[in-house]
C-alpha cells in the first residue's frame, strides 16, 4: 500500500521517510522501535550523584539562555519537585525557552548532579506522565522527530492493511506464537516487558524463518544449476605468476588459493565467500583467481561498495601486475563519458582483462567479451539484485565475495549457507602488533602528547567519533567540535581535515587525497574510514567515546592502521572498565574478539539501546538470535523438502517468495 493513502503526510515528509528506506505502508509498520524508554518517577533525595533521574516538577523560575560561541547555549531555570528546588540545565535547546512558563508542570529526565543540585537534562516533557509509561523510540532523520514517527506508525495501523503472516501454521502451533497482527501491535505499544518479549521473538522468528527459507532454497537450486565450462589453467604459469609477488602468501592464503582453483577448474560454478581478518591479505587471493580467469581466456568484474575503495583497489592490483600482459581498468561514476565510453568498447572487445568499479559496473552500458568471474568486495553492502546483475553478464561466471568481517566457521556456515567458505585468519609477515591502550577523557592532554610526538615523526593520524542520532541528546563530540577542539588544542599549526557522510563526493575525494599525500597530518572522521582507507603513513587511531562503537566495528577502525612496518597504536577513549574495551585492548584477534562480542551481546538488553550496526533485518540481529536462527534454518529446510515437489501449492506466500528470487537471476 502507498504512503500517500497515510492521513496528515506531506510530500516533504514522505521524502524524509523514503530517506529511511520506508517507502510503503508496509515498510512503516515495520519500522519498529530500537529501544524503550521506561518511565519511573523518582524521588531525587534517593537519587546518588552522577545517576539517570526522571522527576516531576512545576517550573518555578524564568529560563535563562546563555549563548557561549556559534551553535552552542544552554537553557537554565529550576523546578520545585516534591518540595525541593532543583537547577535544570538544557544544552542546544533555546527554541524551547517560550514553552517554559512559571507554574507549568513537566517531567524533566536527565543526569543528576549533587554537589550543584542540578539536572543535565537530555529530555523534557511538558506535562506529567504516568508512573510506568512505557515509549517507543525509534530510528529518525532531521525533519522527523519521534512523536511525529509514532503518530505516522499509528496512523498505518488503523488502516485496513493486509498484513502477510509468513511463519506455516504448524510452526505456529508448535511454538504456541502470538497472532501477528497482536505482535505487532504490541511492539509498537508495549503493556510490559514480557509481551513485547513474547512479541519480539515471534517477529524474529519470521523474519530469520524466511532469510533462511531463502538460503535453503538457493542451495537447492544450486544443486540442479547446469554446469559451466571448466577453467583449463596451466598450473605453472600460476606459479610463476605467485613467485613474482614481493612478499610470501601466509598458509591460509596459499590454502584458500587452492580451493578457489578446484572451483574454477571444476564443472559447477563457484559460489565462495572469502572471509578474513583485517588486513589478513584477501585481495591478493582475489587477484589470483582472477589472474586464473585471464590465463584461462576470461574476464573478471571485480565491485567495490566506494569509489575511494574501488581506485585502491585499481593503484595496488595494477602495481601488483605490472610484470604481466593483463589489462586492468577502473570504471566509476565519476570517470568522464569520453573515457567510460573508451572502456566500455574496449570490454566488449575484450581488451580489457579486469574491470574494477562500484554499482557503476551493473550498468547496461557494460558489456563483457566474455566474463568468468565476477568479485565483490564487502558483499554485504551490496544487494541481492546489485549483485546478481553483475553475475549475469556472464554465461554462468564463477562468484567469489570478500568479507573482512571475521565470523567464525560455525555462524559463517549458517549465514552463508549457500556458499562455500575459505577463512584467513594469519596476517602477512613483517607487521608489527598495533599496540591498544584505553584512556579517559580526564587523560585527554596525555593523548594530545602522543599524537604529538607522532606528528614529529612525519607519520599521520586518524580521529574517529560516533554520529548523533536526532534521537539523542548526548554530551557525544560530534565531528566538527572535535575538529574545532583540536584545532585549538594544536594552535590550528598542525593540517587537520574533517571526513564524513554528509560531504559531496568530490569533498570526500579531495580531503582523501589531501591526507594520502600527507598534506593532511590529522583526519577527524566517523565510521565512513571503517572499511578499505589504506594509508600506510597511519601509524595511529584515536577514537573518542569508544564504549559507543561494537567491538567488530572498532577492530575493523583499529586496522585502518598497523598496514606498515612502524609501531601503531590505537588509543580508545572511554571508560577503562568497559568489558568490550578490554577485550580490543587484550587481543588483535578478530575471530575471538567476534566470538567474545556474540558472547557478551546475547540477548541483550530489550530497554537498552540495540547497537547499531549493518543489518538486512527488520528486527533480527544475527550475533543476538543465532539460537534462534539455528532453529529457523532447521525448520525451513524442513518446511522447503515437504513443498518443494508441488510447488508450494498450499503455500502461495513462499510460491511468491521462490519467483522473487527468481526474478533476481
Amino acid at each position: 500500500m502507498n504512503l500517500k493513502t497515510l492521513k496528515g503526510l506531506g510530500e516533504k515528509n514522505e521524502k524524509l521517510l523514503n530517506s529511511l528506506n520506508i517507502k510503503s505502508i508496509e515498510d512503516l509498520i515495520e519500522h519498529y522501535p530500537y529501544r524503550y524508554i521506561e518511565y519511573k518517577i523518582e524521588d531525587i533525595n534517593q537519587k546518588e550523584n552522577g545517576e539517570q533521574v526522571t522527576v516531576i516538577g512545576d517550573v518555578a523560575s524564568q529560563p535563562i539562555t546563555r549563548y557561549f560561541r556559534a551553535k552552542l547555549n544552554s537553557l537554565n531555570f529550576k523546578i520545585n519537585s516534591r518540595r525541593k528546588l532543583i537547577n535544570i540545565t538544557l544544552y542546544n535547546r533555546a527554541f524551547m525557552k517560550n514553552h517554559i512558563t512559571i507554574g507549568k508542570t513537566i517531567t524533566v529526565i536527565g543526569k543528576y548532579n549533587e554537589k550543584k543540585n542540578q539536572i543535565v537534562a537530555t529530555n523534557v516533557i511538558f506535562n506529567k506522565i504516568e508512573e510506568g509509561k512505557i515509549e517507543s523510540v525509534y530510528h529518525l532523520t532531521q525533519g522527523i522527530n519521534n512523536k511525529q514517527m509514532t503518530k505516522y506508525i499509528d496512523n498505518a495501523l488503523k488502516l485496513k492493511h493486509e498484513i502477510i503472516d509468513y511463519i506455516p501454521s504448524e510452526y505456529q502451533e508448535k511454538y504456541k506464537f502470538l497472532d501477528k497482527e497482536k505482535a505487532i501491535m504490541s511492539i509498537h505499544h508495549p503493556i510490559n516487558i514480557y509481551s513485547t518479549k513474547k512479541a519480539k521473538l515471534r517477529l524474529i522468528y519470521e523474519e530469520l524463518f524466511v532469510f533462511m527459507f531463502k538460503i535453503n532454497y538457493l542451495k537447492y537450486v544450486k544443486t540442479k544449476e547446469k554446469n559451466k565450462t571448466p577453467r583449463k589453467i596451466e598450473l605453472i604459469e600460476l606459479q610463476d605468476f605467485l613467485g613474482t609477488l614481493p612478499f610470501e602468501l601466509t598458509e591460509d592464503q596459499k590454502k584458500a588459493i587452492n580451493e578457489i582453483h578446484k572451483d574454477l577448474t571444476g564443472n559447477s560454478r563457484m559460489n565462495r565467500l572469502i572471509c578474513g581478518d583485517v588486513g589478513s591479505g584477501k585481495t591478493i587471493v582475489g587477484i589470483t583467481a582472477a589472474y586464473e580467469c585471464y590465463l584461462s581466456g576470461y574476464q573478471t568484474a571485480l565491485m567495490a561498495p566506494t569509489e575511494i575503495l574501488s581506485a585502491q583497489h585499481y593503484d595496488n592490483i595494477s602495481n601488483l601486475l605490472e610484470n604481466t600482459n593483463m589489462k586492468v581498468a577502473l570504471l566509476l561514476g565519476s570517470t568522464k563519458k569520453k573515457e567510460k565510453d573508451e572502456i566500455y568498447r574496449k570490454l566488449e572487445e575484450g581488451e580489457i582483462d579486469l574491470l574494477i568499479g562500484t554499482h557503476s559496473l551493473i550498468s547496461d552500458k557494460v558489456k563483457f567479451k566474455n566474463l568468468g568471474l565476477v568479485i565483490t568486495d564487502e558483499q554485504h553492502r551490496f544487494g541481492v539484485h546489485q549483485r546478481n546483475s553483475l553475475r549475469n553478464k556472464g554465461d554462468l561466471p564463477d562468484i567469489l565475495y570478500m568479507s573482512a568481517t571475521p565470523i567464525p566457521r560455525t555462524y559463517a556456515l549458517t549465514i552463508y549457507g549457500d556458499m562455500d567458505v575459505s577463512l584467513i585468519k594469519t596476517k602477512p609477515s613483517g607487521r608489527k602488533e598495533i599496540k591498544t591502550i584505553i584512556k579517559s577523557t580526564k587523560e585527554i592532554k596525555d593523548v594530545l602528547y602522543m599524537m604529538l610526538e607522532e606528528i614529529k615523526k612525519s607519520h599521520q593520524i586518524y580521529v574517529v567519533t560516533p554520529l548523533i542520532e536526532e534521537t539523542e541528546k548526548s554530551e557525544l563530540i560530534t565531528v566538527s567540535e572535535l575538529k574545532d577542539k583540536l584545532d585549538i588544542a594544536f594552535n590550528s599549526k598542525i593540517k587537520i581535515s574533517l571526513l564524513h557522510g554528509k560531504l559531496e563526493k568530490e569533498e570526500k575525494e579531495k580531503v582523501m587525497k589531501d591526507f594520502k599525500d600527507g598534506k593532511t597530518k590529522i583526519l577527524v572522521s566517523t565510521t565512513v574510514i571503517e572499511v578499505g582507507v589504506d594509508v600506510p603513513n597511519t601509524t595511529m587511531m584515536v577514537i573518542f567515546n569508544a564504549e559507543r562503537f561494537g567491538l567488530a566495528t572498532l577492530h575493523q577502525l583499529r586496522g585502518r592502521i598497523g598496514r606498515n612496518s612502524f609501531e601503531s597504536t590505537c588509543i580508545l577513549i572511554g571508560s577503562k572498565n568497559n568489558k568490550r574495551l578490554k577485550v580490543l585492548s587484550e587481543s588483535s584477534d578478530g575471530f575471538y574478539i567476534t566470538e567474545k562480542d556474540f558472547e557478551m551481546r546475547k540477548e541483550g538488553d530489550l530497554f537498552g539501546q540495540r547497537q547499531s550496526g549493518e543489518q538486512s533485518f527488520k528486527l533480527a540481529d544475527i550475533k543476538n538470535d543465532f539460537n534462534i536462527l539455528l532453529q529457523a534454518k532447521v525448520d525451513s529446510e524442513e518446511f522447503l523438502i515437504k513443498n518443494i515437489q508441488n510447488n508450494f501449492k498450499n503455500n502461495e506466500k513462499y510460491y511468491k517468495i521462490i519467483n522473487e528470487i527468481k526474478s533476481l537471476d
